[in-house]
């Protein structure tokens, strides 16, 4: 079995983001690390949409991203390290859209070592010098300069090695022109490690210290270094040189402190707390991540906490003194892996779990009434100020971008009856986790939707002036009559346009630099910019039925296939030409090429015929004759045909423009966009009802919509997110959603939702009645009133928690609740909360061989767990009655078991519950669950159970699959085989009676296979005797299954699925991971098909290296050697490659590139999208 790997849809969450002008212009832009992807992203300073205008695959792992730029310099260059042992700067080409990897240097082993760099980068903010940093030991100094040419170019790195060192973080310091500095947190564990009693390791103290590169010198110093007195976790740099003071700020539990060379005392500031939190008091405040802006006249800090809260902060400075630290709250948004704040006034915020945002800055705070803190405000030690959260006042949302990460669960399934199945992707986490609906198409945003006096049948827009931006009028056409609608602030009848309104229209369009023409049945109409008025009328009783138009010609084909054709001369006039042309048939539909820049006229006309013939006629008059080119579909030259179904309806075409480019529109019964974006060719549905004929439009409110006709209605729409694969639809949850099962009948969802360190709704109220209290006693007697208003207050108060996050609980503490669905409507039928410390963490539906027809749902709890050192006081499984056709869960009983029921599966008419390491089959009792049958022989801890015939497969949490055999009549569950590597299996899915797909927690995705000789009669030893001699193979069972394949995807795969994506399809296996991608694994139908992508694949490994540095065989091997897996997402880097490139990989492949081209799109659109 050989397999081949597409993504559908890259990861969406962000691990790394920085801002600069990339392709050298003004413009901000944004590149974020995806894990394994590079994404540069412009936020339009105009609407504030982000716009993605490069994805790249890396393969290999994203440590750390920088931006620098030289001295004087106008364009960014971005930094990477990676997990290559290399360090890389690329720089984007704007022209070739395309990042360009400018330098590459290897200094170590590749993979995420501890003493191999890669893990920090530092950049002098001059972007003379770049540090990067190991967890452990070694550090290395590159210098950057530029030679005659202006290119830039890196010394050989110099060395900061310090052996017995932990780095926390390195930023660059700084400091003007002098020597370049980095400033690092470090810990020395030398003292610790050879101190067997382990005191010093109790007073090991982390340093701050700063390197100096000398530039004369060309080495680097170990300058200063002092001990910290509280537990730093990030630095940021202090503008300095003309800016400002320099020196770095020290982030670290409950304080931020300002320290700098020479006789700056260190300022010190508490961390801020919000009043009347319920977070456990004990609990420490970070700072989590911060932003940096600087203008010439003056610099601040946005820092967020861990809660989401943003403080600005700014220095006051005496000279060059830094005298305070000031604080105020600036706003709440979710908690952030990064913060940009680009000089256009936007804050980007990569969210650490769900969907990205991008906030303008309305205000910057100054002048409102919140209170701002300051290190020079007396305070106890231990103390800290107090602040009330509040919705946004300083910042307004512009856009957010959909983030599916983290996927915890998806299943597919077709609940809609929409034909093409939908994934249920349940993802998030806390209070801002949801459950998505996705299907295949673009989101279509409707600006506007009026009804029109009757059916329509055509819609266009015109400009006025060739040098417009935008478009003038709307002409809709109806069977007798033609509608002017002009557009401007609104859209209204016009009467004064020069279009005859008596008639149906069969086109128009800007003729010429600002004339119209409107073709209709009976003649041609060419408007002159003054309103003059030239008629052109059809000869006898014929009428026009087809016509083509562009900038300067205009084709029209008569009754009885003639063809008339014009052609505009200098002055401006529409001249016919003399000589007319017959076709053999009638003609169904014609068009004419745009007329290419520099050229009098376009040289092609395409005519559709009646007989299925398409035929190219040339315009060219150097000899006034038209010339008859006969295509044939088979042999003629139109090469390169792909053909795509698009539903039950005749197809029509339409010309629109997408982010400045052509387009095509189809339209069927489902409309399709055809687009290019990202050097892919994309035909992709749009989400929308049907349509009937549209048009380009561009306004001011949407520079590039789409106005269309359905029915009798005029819509305008707009597709804002091109190269989304799904459309989602997303209903909010309360906790993390943890699993979900289908109820077969109603098709109602029963979802877990479960989180850590979290409280109850009960235990919350509870907790605020008592705090409330608490406030009431505290005050002295003349005060008692304004507490009693103040609790009252308190009580009443409602932050939405998806926001604000939800209130900190700490370790042990565990909030769950079981909830039905429905998935269409996204309404909730019926939620049970569990108590607090109750924590769910399997589910199932099923029914009893002796209940008859009811459905069961058991939820498997944990009671009390302590995750580290882990400890449990034992686990239920309740047991409810699915009643009112599945919309309402009936408490039965709950059943005590020993440890964590982690695992549920329905078997033979009973049921398969994991409990710890022991795999138990229960059946249905009046008063609980009854005990029938157990295996004790699993070695750690059940993680999934899959089912078929008489065979359990059952996946450990270490330990891979173990596969065990029931026997009925012995009843006995008895292990037959395993597996001889250990995985720390996710996910399961099997894909035949002997065959099962899996995957583990460090991104592997296996298929294992047990051989055809395997038996399964296998029976136990009552005697004993046999366990004497036969041990088994590798202390396991004497079975052994076979690896099918390995891969390894990069990411954490939580979910995987058999399942068919297109009506009509074949089956593929889809996973879903932790970071938000969705991708599939195909088999291959032919030896000839694997053996072609066989060899694109090593061509492309040669040819075309991922872009920083790693070995992309060795990454897809990180783990397990890569065996019977073809990556599909280099295979399809091919189209981005540059042409001459594309060439010789074609040649060697004896294709041409879209020949090449085709068959990747052909096996993409074979079993999905």
């Amino acid at each position: 079995m050989f397999l081949y790997n597409l993504t559908l849809q890259r990861a969406t969450g962000i691990s790394f983001a920085i801002h600069g002008n990339f392709s050298g212009t003004k413009q901000q832009e944004i590149v974020v690390s995806r894990g394994k992807i590079l994404e540069l992203l412009r936020p339009d300073p105009n609407t504030g949409k982000v716009h993605t205008l490069l994805t790249v695959e890396v393969f290999g792992v994203i440590r750390s991203l920088m931006a620098f730029r030289l001295t004087g310099g106008t364009k960014d260059y971005i930094v990477v390290g990676s997990d290559s042992g290399r360090i890389v700067i690329l720089e984007y080409q704007p022209s070739k859209n395309m990042f360009e990897k400018i330098h590459q240097e290897t200094f170590g082993k590749s993979g995420c070592r501890r003493i191999v760099p890669g893990q920090f980068l530092a950049v002098d903010p001059k972007g003379r010098a770049v540090m990067i940093s190991a967890i452990e030991k070694q550090k290395l100094v590159y210098i950057l300069n530029r030679d005659a040419a202006a290119r830039l170019t890196i010394s050989s790195p110099l060395e900061a090695h310090k052996a017995n060192t932990l780095v926390y973080h390195v930023v660059g310091v700084d400091v003007g022109f002098e020597n370049p500095m980095f400033a690092c947190l470090e810990m020395d564990y030398e003292e610790a490690d050879n101190d067997p009693t382990g005191e010093a390791a109790a007073n090991t103290q982390q340093t701050l210290t700063f390197y100096e590169l000398d530039l004369g010198l060309n080495h680097v110093v170990r300058k200063y270094s002092e001990p910290l007195e509280e537990h730093g976790n990030f630095l940021i740099t202090v503008p300095g040189g003309s800016d400002g003071p320099s020196g770095v700020l020290i982030c670290s539990e409950n304080y931020i402190t300002y320290k700098n060379f020479g006789d700056q005392p260190d300022i010190r500031c508490p961390i801020p707390r919000r009043r009347n939190d319920l977070d456990d008091p004990e609990r420490g405040m970070i700072f989590v991540c911060s932003a940096t802006h600087k203008t010439k006249s003056m610099f601040f800090f946005l820092a967020q906490t861990e809660q989401g809260d943003i403080f600005k902060i700014t220095l006051e400075t005496d000279e060059d003194m830094v005298t305070e630290i000031r604080l105020k709250y600036f706003d709440t948004v979710p908690v952030a892996a990064a913060m940009c704040v680009l000089k256009t006034g936007f804050l980007f915020v990569a969210s650490e779990f769900g969907n990205h945002y991008l906030y303008q800055i309305a205000h910057l705070g100054d002048d409102d009434e919140e209170p701002e803190f300051s290190s020079a405000m007396p305070l106890e030690e231990g103390d800290t100020f107090f602040f009330q959260p509040r919705p946004l006042k300083n910042l307004v949302l512009v856009d957010e971008l959909d983030s599916l990460s983290p996927i915890l669960f998806c299943q597919i399934a077709d609940l809609a009856n929409e034909d093409t199945p939908q994934l249920y992707v349940a993802c998030g986490r806390g209070p801002r986790s949801s459950l998505r609906v996705l299907r295949h198409g673009l989101e279509v945003s409707e600006m506007a939707v009026s009804e029109l006096p009757g059916n329509p049948n055509a819609v266009w827009t015109v400009r006025r002036h060739i040098e417009d931006e935008f478009d003038a009028y709307i002409i809709v056409s109806f069977v007798n009559a033609t509608l002017v609608l002009s557009i401007g602030e609104t859209v209204e009848e016009v009467t004064d346009s020069g279009f005859l309104g008596t008639t149906p229209t069969l086109s128009c369009s800007l003729l010429g630099d600002d004339a119209l023409v409107q073709v209709y049945p009976d003649g041609i109409r060419h408007i002159r910019a003054d309103k003059r008025v030239n008629e052109w009328k059809t000869p006898g009783k014929k009428t026009i039925v087809k016509c083509a138009v562009n900038q300067r010609q205009v084709v029209i084909a008569l009754t009885g296939g003639e063809l008339v054709y014009f052609e505009m001369d200098p002055s401006g006039q529409l001249n016919e030409y003399t000589e007319r042309k017959e076709m053999s048939a009638d003609v169904v539909c014609m068009s004419l090429a745009n007329v290419p820049p520099g050229e009098q006229r376009s040289r092609f006309l395409a005519v559709g015929l009646v007989d299925n013939t398409v035929r190219i006629i040339s315009l060219d008059p150097s000899n006034g004759v038209l010339l008859r080119t006969v295509l044939d579909p088979v042999t003629g030259d139109l090469s390169d045909t792909r053909t795509r179904y698009l539903g039950s309806r005749p197809v029509k075409l339409f010309r629109v423009r997408m982010q400045g480019q052509e387009a095509v529109l189809a339209m069927s019964s489902r409309s399709w966009l055809s687009y290019s974006y990202q050097s892919r060719f994309h035909l992709t549905p749009l989400s929308y009802e049907t349509l009937e004929f549209a048009s380009g439009f561009a306004s001011e409110q949407c520079p590039e919509g789409i106005v269309a006709i359905s029915t009798n209605t005029l819509r305008i729409l707009a597709l804002e997110k091109l190269g989304a694969v799904f459309n989602q639809v997303a209903f909010p949850l309360q906790y993390t959603p943890r699993k979900f099962v289908i109820h077969p009948e109603s098709n109602n969802l029963i979802i877990i939702e479960t989180d850590h360190n979290a409280y109850t709704e009960a235990t919350k109220a509870q907790r605020k009645q008592q705090m409330a209290e608490e406030m009431v006693e505290a005050a002295g007697e003349d005060e008692r009133e304004l507490a009693a208003e103040m609790a009252a207050a308190f009580l009443n108060e409602n932050l939405p928690e998806s926001i604000f996050g939800a209130p900190k609980a700490g370790n042990g503490q565990w909030a769950s609740v079981i909830r039905v669905m429905n998935p269409i409507q996204g309404n909730t039928l019926d939620l049970v909360q569990l108590e607090q410390n109750e924590a769910a963490f399997s589910v199932a539906v099923c029914r009893f061989s002796n209940t008859g027809e009811d459905w069961y749902v058991l939820v498997g709890v944990a009671k009390d767990l302590i995750l580290n050192p882990r400890s449990v006081a034992g686990g239920f499984v309740y047991t409810y009655k699915l009643v009112n056709n599945g919309e309402k869960l009936e408490f039965l009983h709950k059943t005590p078991v020993e440890e964590v029921p982690a695992a549920i599966a329905p078997f033979q008419g009973r049921v398969l519950i994991g409990v710890g390491k022991l795999l138990r089959v229960y059946d249905l009792g009046k008063k609980k669950l009854l005990r029938k049958c157990e295996n004790k022989h699993i070695a750690n801890y059940i993680s999934g159970i899959q089912t078929i015939g008489h065979r359990v497969i059952v996946s450990d949490v270490q330990e891979s699959f173990i596969w065990v055999r029931y026997k009925r009549n012995e009843n006995q569950l008895i292990i037959f085989a395993d597996d001889t590597y250990p995985r720390w299996v996710t996910t399961a899915s099997l894909l035949d009676y002997d065959t099962v797909a899996g995957a583990d927690k460090f991104g592997n995705i296996c298929v294992v296979r047990l051989p055809p000789n395997t038996n399964d009669e296998v029976d136990e030893d009552p005697t004993g005797n046999k366990a004497l001699w036969d041990r088994g193979l590798l202390n396991g069972a004497s079975q052994k299954a076979e690896v099918i394949m390995n891969y390894h995807v990069g990411e954490t795969v939580l979910s995987l699925q058999k399942t068919t994506l297109i009506p009509g399809g074949s089956e593929s296996l889809v996973y879903t991971t932790l970071s938000g991608g969705i991708g599939i694994l195909v088999p291959f139908t032919s030896h000839e098909d694997h053996d072609f992508f066989q060899h694109v694949e090593m061509h492309l490994r040669s040819e075309h290296p991922p872009l920083c540095g790693r070995d992309h065989l060795s990454f897809r091997s990180y783990y397990f050697p890569v065996k019977n897996v073809i990556d599909g997402d280099l295979c399809e880097q091919f189209n981005s490659m540059e042409p001459n490139k594309q060439k010789n990989v074609s040649e060697e492949l004896d294709r041409t590139p879209p020949e090449v081209s085709k068959k990747l799109e052909d096996i993409r659109t074979r079993y999905a999208f």
